[in-house]
């Protein structure tokens, strides 16, 4: 049970909460969504602890008014997700992207609706098996993803043509197994983008601004779309069909699997999932409003849609790839997966007795003993959680990374 759902069972409405009450649910939040707020999260530092407290307060007044609407009127219902210590201007800068410039559309006549046609009343795609793929979390990465039927891949880029190009053009993709999405910048590796197990033969766009085909094209095959998901609503949502307030800023690529209409309120709406992980929204999904006033859709959704052509069949399977390379051994007693760094989160003079592991090669390793910086942006600063490419360089990266805590190495054990 949510936070929000437990105390409007007991009669809390935000607006009426003592600081006391916030804070305590703040707790709760922080257990479920920080597990503590220590080691390389927001809240590591006491005064930044309890400035997310206030951002979190003012977020909690803002869910429960709307709640508290909805509950009279009816609609859709806001939560307490992991996004609840953040302002919106902080949301957007680390979670969306940036608006596509304007670009040549391949646009399809295959899904072009001539105003008459009918289609079925409701399509989701998620029931056919393994054509939609698990609901992932794209982490700080400002990308939605791209997933291919029947094989689950990712590009960092979520403007969906450039994606769905790159894989006509590179023959295929790797599977998810072999070539794993890590929701960090970084290099490709060019030894894994040889193999390729599923292909496309090219990719159309939706005719735009206008939902019919887009609906057409939906109740044929899942279809990637562009939104304005930098809302404080959006950011916050939880449930329903979501009638909230957005634009047409498009900054977020998600897909859409199906449509359909509510049974208890008849409003119409897509089935979009997205890329925030399964305890955002309704398990990872979204239900947004179908056939708005607005030719562009609700949020976008109709101006920017594309989908893969796939004719002919998949690659031949490739040559397994090399033998993964042997871990990372950070003293005598303890050691890190290959492909990271060793950082010492605590020590004795010149001596390390617990190691992390900085889930990048080559990394620094930051002073405060709890983050890393990847060896293109070597510089680290903690207090403005930054890695930069030198001292005083304009060239950085918003967050370093947390490190994993290994297992303690035996000479703790020796000293017990």
């Amino acid at each position: 049970m949510s936070i929000i759902r437990n105390n409007a069972e007991h009669g809390v409405r935000g607006l009426e909460r003592t600081e006391a009450q916030a804070r305590a649910a703040y707790d709760l939040w922080l257990a479920r969504h920080r597990r503590g707020g220590g080691g390389g999260s927001r809240n590591g530092f006491i005064g930044e602890h309890e400035r997310r407290f206030r951002v979190f307060w003012d977020n909690l007044k803002f869910v429960d008014a709307h709640n508290a609407r909805a509950d009279e009127r009816g609609g859709f219902r806001l939560g307490m997700n992991r996004f609840a210590d953040l302002t919106n201007g902080e949301f957007r800068a680390t979670y969306l992207g940036t608006t596509p410039a304007g670009r040549g559309r391949r646009v399809g006549e295959a899904y072009r609706h001539d105003g008459v046609e009918a289609l079925p009343d409701s399509v989701d795609w998620r029931d056919k098996g393994a054509v939609v793929a698990p609901v992932k979390n794209q982490g700080q990465c400002g990308a939605g993803g791209v997933r291919e039927e029947r094989a689950e891949q990712r590009l960092q880029r979520w403007i969906m043509d450039d994606a769905f190009a790159f894989i006509a053009r590179n023959g295929g993709l790797d599977t998810e197994e072999d070539y794993p999405y890590t929701a960090m910048d970084g290099k490709c590796n060019l030894a894994k983008r040889s193999r390729k197990v599923v292909s496309i033969d090219g990719f159309e766009d939706v005719p735009e601004n206008d939902e019919l085909s887009l609906q057409k094209a939906v109740a044929h095959q899942p279809v990637s779309v562009a939104i304005d998901a930098g809302g404080r609503e959006f950011q916050l949502y939880d449930s329903g069909v979501f009638t909230g307030r957005c634009g047409t800023n498009l900054d977020h690529g998600v897909v859409a699997v199906g449509y359909g209409t509510d049974a208890a309120t008849g409003a119409a709406y897509w089935t979009v999932r997205n890329s925030w992980g399964p305890d955002w929204g309704e398990n990872g999904y979204i239900r947004m409003e179908r056939n708005v006033t607005a030719r562009t859709g609700k949020c976008g959704i109709a101006m920017m849609a594309s989908y893969p052509i796939k004719k002919g069949p998949n690659p031949k399977p490739s040559p397994p790839s090399p033998a993964p390379s042997p871990p990372q051994q950070c003293d005598r007693y303890s050691k890190c997966p290959a492909g990271t760094t060793c950082c010492c989160n605590y020590g004795i003079r010149n001596h390390c007795i617990v190691w992390g592991c900085c889930p990048v090669e080559g990394a620094t390793c930051c002073k405060d003993h709890s983050t890393c910086c990847p060896k293109e942006y070597p510089v680290c600063n903690a207090k403005a959680r930054t890695c930069s490419k030198s001292k005083n360089s304009p060239y950085n990266i918003r967050t370093p990374a947390a490190m994993h805590e290994v297992f303690r190495n035996n000479l703790i054990q020796s000293l017990l």
